[in-house]
């Protein structure tokens, strides 16, 4: 026995048109999309699957390994639809130059992300979307951070350095510590005019913490990321814990952003800081007081968030950097001899080496480039994204496609750099000097055209004071076991976005 039910004639039509929409709306995309790729290709890759598209040729760590592969089967461009997304990945020197550097007026945007106003990170200009906010920040720090106003900041990085080789004298064993604290109180001393010793360290953990919980929350996978509207879900919910992650994070970035900015004020309004002025200090003096509140309210939270970012990659990415230099050179016992007779010869025994040995010191340039391409801190770069439709290299590129350049496939080239797997400084230097003709990590390392790092001169000296130093007075080598004999120790380059 069947049992027939009559459809409400409104509901049927409801339905039809329904259902009439969004063929048409379909079709309408399809259409749209052939209009802007007038039957140009994509770049090659791997097949989408139904929904998640190439969601899984992307490997969960070491992602820049998982393109390398990709690139060994397609070429140096490759395109993934992950989610529905556009993403390009480039394995190649010349055409990342090319679409990053020399059409950066289209490559100069970031892609959009739920996860990092949660976080309360967008106050980052490095993850800004392109606009007037990012180009005013941008325009800030580079006030204070041009080659020009390096000098001013030399005797700060000296004292650290030298203070930094005293603590290693007492305690060896803790050279992460004193790394860490020596690149974070240079940073806070020349941003904020802070002096470490007087805030005790404090400031330091909290910072650091700060640059952990945000790293380690963006190169996480959420699902809020594919379900945007997850991100109204309260904290108690069932599946909503990153809720609370996501608020502890927050909390910590503004507590970062405001705390050592209060604390600046009101030594500068108190006369605490002796009169000298810092990176910070000198943005504030150059906000014009007739402004209305509103403008001006504008113009010191750029200055606050100048001295966020600065701080977070100023600090993290030298101390990486550095890490990787230690670790080597403890595996490597001849480039430390080279180094130190260079060393001798150029500083003696009687004096410490200065900013103004550079030029002659040619081995300790060479060992910086060196682990600059051999441990390549940002191995995908911090990607970009398109703002309008573009052809590259005969491929369609759509607008909103995420940019990646694998650096580390680039500085590990076996066509550009033999061996690439080997640590050899010597490789940037011919004839005593170093060598223009091979590739510079300089043009890699630090990211592309309009969203190249603007504290690039600033780390490059910081690490090169620090490096000179330490390798002038100390021997690098493996711990040892009880009975003296070395331990083995191996390199392993950590996942994330600095590494």
């Amino acid at each position: 026995m069947y049992t027939s039910i009559a459809l409400n004639p409104i509901s049927s039509l409801v339905a039809i048109l329904a259902v009439a929409y969004l063929v048409l709306s379909y079709v309408r995309s399809v259409i749209s999309w052939r209009t802007r790729q007038r039957g140009r290709p994509l770049p090659p890759g791997p097949a989408p699957l139904p929904i998640i598209g190439n969601l899984l040729a992307i490997p969960e760590t070491k992602k820049w390994l998982g393109f390398q592969d990709l690139f060994s089967k397609y070429g140096n461009i490759v395109y993934l639809n992950v989610l529905g997304n556009h993403v390009v990945a480039i394995g190649d020197a010349d055409l990342a130059r090319e679409l990053l550097e020399k059409r950066s007026a289209n490559t100069c945007d970031r892609p959009s992300s739920v996860v990092i106003p949660l976080i309360g990170n967008d106050v980052s200009f490095s993850v800004m979307p392109y606009g007037q906010w990012w180009r005013d920040h941008r325009r800030a720090f580079w006030q204070v951070f041009h080659p020009g106003a390096m000098r001013s900041y030399r005797d700060t990085e000296r004292a650290f350095a030298h203070d930094f080789l005293r603590n290693l004298l007492a305690s060896p064993g803790n050279i992460e510590k004193h790394s860490r604290y020596m690149f974070a109180g240079t940073m806070l001393k020349i941003l904020y005019g802070l002096d470490v010793q007087k805030e005790e360290g404090e400031l330091i953990n909290t910072l650091h913490e700060t640059v952990s919980c945000t790293t380690s929350v963006m190169i996480e996978k959420h699902a809020v990321d594919v379900f945007p509207a997850l991100r109204h879900l309260p904290a108690w919910v069932p599946g909503a814990g990153f809720q609370r992650v996501f608020a502890e994070c927050k909390a910590a970035v503004a507590y970062a952003k405001e705390m050592p900015f209060a604390r600046m004020k009101a030594f500068l309004s108190g006369g605490e800081l002796g009169g000298t002025s810092s990176a910070l200090s000198v943005l504030l003096s150059r906000i014009d007081d007739t402004v209305d509140s509103r403008e001006h309210a504008y113009a010191e939270d750029i200055v606050k968030n100048v001295g966020l970012v600065a701080f977070e990659a100023g600090a993290d990415t030298s101390f990486s950097i550095s890490q990787a230099i230690f670790v080597v050179i403890s595996l490597h016992p001849e480039v430390l001899k080279k180094a130190q007779v260079e060393l001798d010869t150029v500083v003696g025994p009687h004096r410490l080496p200065d900013f103004e040995d550079r030029d002659a010191l040619v081995y300790i340039n060479a060992i910086i480039k060196e682990a600059l391409r051999w441990h390549v801190v940002t191995p995908l770069s911090v990607p970009h994204c398109t703002l309008e439709d573009d052809v590259f290299n005969g491929y369609f590129i759509p607008a909103g496609t995420t940019v990646l350049a694998n650096v580390w496939a680039m500085l590990h080239d076996p066509a550009v750099y033999e061996d690439p797997e080997e640590f050899r400084p010597e490789r940037f230097i011919r004839d005593g000097v170093l060598d223009p003709t091979v590739r510079d990590p300089y043009l890699f390392a630090f990211g592309y055209g309009r969203r190249i790092c603007p504290g690039r001169h600033f780390a490059d000296e910081a690490l090169y004071i620090t490096i000179a130093s330490v390798l002038h007075v100390f021997d690098i080598g493996p711990p040892l076991d009880e009975g003296g004999q070395p331990i083995p120790i191996k390199y392993e380059q950590t996942d994330g976005l600095i590494t």
